[in-house]
């Protein structure tokens, strides 16, 4: 995932899934961070889950994932959700250098990864607004982030009423 940094590019990072939460942040980047610039490379990380191989069953007896199916769904929504967002890129800016990456395993710590290795200048994340059970029980992928990435974070939450 190494890239070569020029000094004067501004190295964004945006991670985008499958919500509209993260769209939205993704349009907001375009429109807010760079709307006119030239020199920016805008960084779009997919993050697809680890393959379960084996675990234990509903009924206590080993159980084997279709490794093939799980890794070929995965691959459908790299391709699905990096489709989308370089369709928003095009619509709102056209004028931008747009790199995509496909990471395997812990968002979080995938990301973190990223903005390390690509030296991203910022990073952009969205907001899935959960309330304080779902939040303490599933973990928040942007508060970790923007506590452990060395760059700047921006979280974009999107309005209510969208």
């Amino acid at each position: 995932m190494e890239v070569e940094n020029t000094k004067n590019e501004k190295r964004i990072l945006v991670a985008v899934d499958e919500s509209e939460q993260s769209i939205h942040a993704l349009s907001w980047c375009l429109v807010n961070l760079f709307p006119q610039r030239d020199n920016v490379i805008l960084f779009l990380l997919y993050v697809k889950p680890q393959p379960v191989y084996s675990s234990i069953g509903a009924t206590g007896f080993p159980f084997s994932a279709n490794v093939e199916a799980t890794e070929k769904y995965g691959n459908y929504m790299a391709t699905s959700v990096m489709s989308r967002a370089q369709a928003v890129c095009n619509q709102i800016n056209t004028n931008i250098k747009v790199e995509k990456k496909v990471g395997t395993g812990d968002a979080k710590e995938v990301i973190c990864a990223a903005v390390k290795t690509l030296e991203a200048d910022i990073l952009v994340i969205g907001c899935h607004n959960y309330g304080f059970l779902k939040r303490t029980l599933l973990g928040s992928v942007s508060d970790y982030c923007s506590k452990h990435v060395k760059c700047p974070t921006v979280v974009v939450k999107q309005p209510k009423n969208e």
